[in-house]
């Protein structure tokens, strides 16, 4: 708990049960606009906001986790609709499968996971074929 939160609801000679009550009316009176924020960044996360596939994933699981405590509950899968919904168009064929399928999280994650090492092993591999050297010589 931080220390603003801690002196809100802490009082001298006060019970556990009155702090806790403390706690719980704090968060329950802003669980409307928590929620909707919560919301607003879901829908509008995007991977390449993030430094890999793995911190975007991990990002769109606790969001979901913070609207379930918040009353709003993501489904898993709305959450794979999300995963897919934020790829760049580099992943539009995984994406279309994903979206046809609808198989759970962890199965689409994989899906893309395998995706990008295919697309980064044929960068690997055209990058160590060297296009042929012109001749100079007439």
């Amino acid at each position: 708990m931080s220390d603003e939160l801690l002196s809100r609801v802490l009082e001298p000679d006060s019970t556990a049960q009155a702090a806790w009550d403390r706690v719980k009316n704090i968060f329950l009176n802003n669980k409307g606009a928590r929620a909707a924020s919560l919301e607003s960044e879901f829908h509008n996360l995007k991977l390449g906001k993030f430094p890999s596939f793995d911190a975007y994933c991990q990002r769109l699981r606790e969001l979901s986790g913070q609207l379930k405590d918040v009353g709003a509950a993501i489904t898993d899968q709305r959450l794979v609709l999300q995963l897919v919904r934020g790829l760049p168009k580099e992943y539009d064929t995984v994406a279309a499968y994903i979206n046809q399928t609808l198989p759970n999280f962890e199965t689409a994650r994989s899906m893309i996971e395998l995706e990008n090492h295919r697309q980064s092993s044929r960068e690997d591999a055209t990058a160590l074929v060297a296009p042929p050297v012109p001749s100079t010589e007439s």
